[in-house]
Parts: C-alpha cells; structure tokens; sequence
C-alpha cells in the first residue's frame, strides 16, 4: 500500500488568537516587560496540539492583514457593526505573526485579504503539488473548501474537547449539503458576524431542503423564471417562496457569495518553507523570549518522539478526541463575536 500524500496542516490565526484570549483571559500571563502573551501563548498550544495529532508534513498560520480589506472596499458595512478590540487583544494579534515567524513557523499575512483566503490558497497549493491538507478554523466559511484532499478542523466554544474534524460524508451528514453548494448555504442563511443579512425564511433546515431538490439557489430561481413556482413552494413554502422570488433577494445572495468566496490564488510560500520539524532552539528561544514555556508539548513540531505518560502531564498533552457531533445550539456568546 502507497504511502499517504503529505499533510498540510493550515490554521487561522486570527481566530484561534481570539479563542485563546478569552479561554485564558482570567490567568492574565504577561512577559517581563508587562506585556500580555497568554493568548499567544494558547496560539502556540494550538499548533502544538494539531500537529501532535495529525502529525503533519508542514504547518502554516495566515493572519488577517491588519491595514487593508479588500472586502471592506467592496462592502463597506462588512464587519462595520463589531466592537474595538481591546488594547490587550489586539496587541497580541499584531504581535503574533513576528513571533511565529521568529519561531520559525511558516506565517503568512496577504495584503489586503483575511486568514480564509490563506486557508483557501493553501488548500489549492498543496492540491496542486500532491499533498492533503486539514484546515484549522473556527470560521464555517471552510466548509465550502473541503474535498477529498481537504478537511475543517473546526474548533468552537470549549475548546480542544469541542474540536470537530470534518471531511465531505462529514459536512452533507452534518448540514445535510455537500461542499460545493455550502457557499449558497451560506448566502440564504447570512452571515450575522460578518454584517451580511441572507433571506428572510431560510433557516438551517429550509435552506439545506431547496438545495437537496435544486442543487444550486439559482436552479431555484430557474424554476421560478419558468412559472414552475409550485416546486420551489413544495419544498419551502409559500412564505419563504415570496422572499426567494423577490428582485432583491438576487442582489442579496450575489452579495453574500460574493464576500464569502474565499481567495484561492494568492500567491503562498513553497511547501519547503512550511515542512516541519522546527528546530527546537530557535521555537525555545523565540518563545521564552516572550515568557512563554511549553516543554515536551512543543514535540510533534520539533520531530522528536511522544513523551511516555503525555497524558499525565500539561493539559496541552493529553488525548484530543475528534467529535463528530456538531450542536446546531453552540453560538459564539457576545463576547466572542469577533472569534468568526
């Protein structure tokens, strides 16, 4: 039997900073001179732990870029309605890709685009060469990505043991739509955090129910345009019907597939710069540098064997179960809303 193709493992920056900030707020760890790294420092814990089970051939972290948005320029009021940061949070986003970097750990920040178009730029870059790849996200954007070479690793509200791997018999048992039609999934239901309102009526179920019959929303629209409205109302009824067939519906999804497509070609790293294993100095160095200590946790990226008894040792370290469950009740609380 061949060998599997090579693993890249792909994170969104952004989001697990924002998850790490508020899982480890109330410890409050700061560096010598005062400045806050506990979100950093559950960032790198990330890393440590995806790679330790997946046990990937190269790793890459995309960031937001922190200047421009080519979206915003497309859709001002995209994301225009989430509050300010808070001085420590953004602090540690900012700071993030150089201590990464310094960590050597492949980080990639695109001008002008957002961490979704690295994972999606990443996902077709490892394609093209042969290789897997599983993306690390808490964004749903992902689903749309995944194919037999590309999986979400989704992570939620509580953390490593919510953790959902999700692969395409995956995604269609979960949300009842195969991945090339999540993206009008996505555009019917909206996308409340990011500022983008979808059709009135179209709920998880409705919107999964017209896509299994039509496949597409504009196949939908077709059968509308033709005067075959009764099998759109079959499906949806007539409520959601009369909101599908309103003129501004259209402007409405062509928005929101619009915004939710995500980039897959910016131009990303070779794969020679993401291959692991990191040289375990240099992770040390750049990490205690910011008063960061992980210990034995750092040892899937620096290609070093498993320590004996992991599971009796730092919480980084013992067993991450995959759950295959996905509550459809698991929001983001108000104070997580910038996480996705």
């Amino acid at each position: 039997m061949p060998a599997p193709a090579p693993l890249l493992l792909v994170l969104d920056g952004n989001s697990l900073v924002h998850r790490a900030y508020h899982a480890a707020a109330l410890d409050g760890l700061l560096d010598k001179a005062g400045r806050p790294v506990w979100a950093l420092k559950g960032l790198i814990g990330y890393i440590a732990r995806a790679a330790a089970h997946l046990r990937p051939s190269g790793v890459v972290v995309g960031f937001d870029c922190p200047d421009d948005s080519a979206r915003k320029v497309d859709y001002p009021a995209y994301k225009a309605h989430r509050p300010a940061k808070s001085a420590d949070l953004a602090e540690q986003i900012a700071g993030a890709p150089e201590l990464l970097r310094a960590a050597g750990i492949c980080t990639v920040v695109p001008p002008s685009y957002e961490a979704d178009d690295v994972l999606a730029s990443s996902a077709e870059h490892a394609r093209s060469r042969g290789w897997r790849s599983v993306l690390m996200t808490s964004d749903r954007d992902a689903f749309a990505l995944i194919d037999d070479t590309t999986s979400v690793l989704r992570v939620r509200n509580g953390g490593f043991d919510e953790a959902v791997l999700i692969d395409a018999p995956a995604l269609v048992e979960l949300y009842g739509v195969h991945s090339w039609q999540y993206r009008d999934y996505a555009a019917l239901r909206g996308d409340p955090s990011d500022n983008l309102h979808g059709v009135r009526g179209f709920g998880r179920a409705r919107a999964a129910a017209l896509l299994k019959t039509f496949g597409t929303v504009d196949a939908a629209w077709a059968a509308i345009d033709r005067g075959d409205s009764a099998a759109v109302r079959e499906v949806v009824g007539e409520q959601a019907l009369q909101h599908l067939a309103a003129a501004a519906t259209r402007d409405i999804v062509a928005r929101n597939r619009r915004l939710m497509a995500m980039r897959a070609d910016l131009p990303m790293p070779d794969l020679s710069a993401a291959r692991l294993p990191l040289r375990r100095s240099v992770i040390r160095w750049a990490l205690s540098g910011r008063g960061i200590h992980l210990g034995p946790s750092l040892w899937a990226l620096t290609g070093e064997s498993a320590p004996v008894g992991t599971e009796d040792l730092t919480p980084e370290l013992r067993p991450w179960v995959f759950r295959r469950g996905l509550a459809s009740s698991r929001e983001p609380t108000p104070g997580q809303l910038s996480l996705f």
